[in-house]
């Protein structure tokens, strides 16, 4: 890849704005993710644990789908990469309806790892490209810019399943206003795909899509490997506050499911608010030192959420959301600075790592059957923890 010249920027409005909606896309799958969590748990009669296996799938398919991806979009092209991550995002969401239809637990899976498959290549694609567009140093900037918009369909999507899977939700046949949901998201996608197909679309530094793939040389720099790890304990921590936000606000009587469902869309609205906030903030801030402050803030935070009661540990979990807006862009773009002809490698790896969150929702969702979903807090905790120590980590690097 070339080094950091960019083209003027108003060669870059239309396509920028399109990968900005592809930013609100998967918010919106996202939101809608944590929801469906406490639906099949009440629809379908299954476990905390058990329903912990939707983070399973769809982080799970960042993992497995991340690398492919980096390397489809090297010998094809950025534009080819953004139509196939939106051709699996709409197959996916189509087979929800089959999957409901059936009412089986494991076809949802499936569904959900489709799409998410198709978010693995629209994320491994917007994201470095976003940071090439400008001027390096302000790359953090417009990364939490650009994923500000992500944060606004995060909180959509709550808002919709609430109204929607909630509202007397109490049998098998309930799953059919999912269908419909999801058969609507898809025709969105596919509109937007065809949209961008006749759109000319530059490649970010000309055609300098011939990465290097040299694992080796890659993590013998120390800022990229602590960002991996760094982005591993993050999502981990995101996915699993999010995961069993419902079932802490119902188990504390703070709110029934749907209200709880509607809540979790006001955390995510403090999410997108935090993160304009702090691409603010971001540009006369030096972006690791706010990163080390935010992450031990949450650690405070998640330590309420086990310990006060009812509205106060609520109040405290409305809190995270605030102050975890800015980590994973941030730590995204300290993770690929400097990586020039390896972004596209860097940037797939670090999606991988996204992984986390599909792991550490099955702990918490263990921990939750067996002491509580209070108690499972400490997990995401540690997380925030491990992320403060990548901040200070970051800061002596960068110097």
């Amino acid at each position: 890849m070339t080094n950091s010249s960019s083209v003027a920027p108003q060669n870059f409005r239309l396509p920028v704005a399109l990968i900005t909606s592809l930013f609100f896309l998967w918010g919106l799958s996202y939101g809608l993710l944590d929801v469906l969590n406490k639906h099949f748990q009440e629809v379908l009669q299954i476990s905390k644990q058990e329903s912990s296996y939707l983070q399973l799938a769809y982080f799970g398919a960042y993992f497995i789908m991340a690398l492919p991806a980096g390397r489809f979009m090297n010998r094809w092209g950025y534009k080819r990469g953004v139509l196939m991550g939106l051709l699996l995002f709409a197959v996916g969401s189509l087979l929800f309806f089959p999957a409901a239809a059936v009412v089986s637990f494991p076809f949802f899976l499936f569904a959900l790892f489709v799409l998410a498959s198709g978010l693995a290549f629209l994320e491994t694609a917007a994201n470095p490209f976003i940071t090439v567009l400008g001027d390096p140093r302000s790359s953090a900037f417009r990364l939490n810019l650009a994923q500000s918009f992500n944060g606004v369909g995060s909180f959509i999507g709550p808002v919709i399943g609430g109204a929607v899977l909630f509202s007397g939700a109490t049998s098998g046949t309930e799953l059919g206003r999912l269908q419909y949901v999801y058969l609507l998201i898809a025709l969105v996608v596919i509109l937007l795909a065809m949209l961008i197909s006749r759109t000319s679309m530059p490649e970010p530094g000309g055609n300098g899509l011939a990465a290097v793939h040299d694992f080796r040389s890659l993590f013998r720099q120390p800022s990229f490997t602590a960002a991996v790890v760094a982005q591993f304990f993050y999502v981990a921590a995101q996915v699993g506050v999010a995961a069993f936000f419902i079932n802490y606000c119902t188990e504390s009587d703070f709110a029934n499911s749907e209200n709880a469902a509607y809540l979790l869309s006001v955390a995510l609205v403090l999410f997108t608010v935090g993160r304009f906030i702090g691409t603010a903030v971001l540009r006369s801030f030096d972006a690791a030192r706010l990163l080390t402050l935010y992450a031990i803030i949450n650690v405070l935070l998640c330590a309420g959420v086990m310990f006060l009661e009812s509205s106060f540990g609520a109040f405290a979990l409305l809190a995270i959301f605030f102050f975890e807006s800015i980590m994973f862009p941030t730590i995204f773009a300290l993770g690929i600075a400097g990586a020039g002809a390896q972004t596209k490698l860097a940037s797939s790896v670090i999606v991988m790592s996204i992984v986390g969150g599909a792991l550490v929702p099955l702990i918490m969702g263990w921990v939750a059957d067996n002491y509580g979903t209070a108690l499972a807090y400490g997990i995401p905790m540690c997380c925030f923890l491990t992320v403060a120590g990548y901040g200070i980590l970051a800061k002596r690097l960068s110097r």
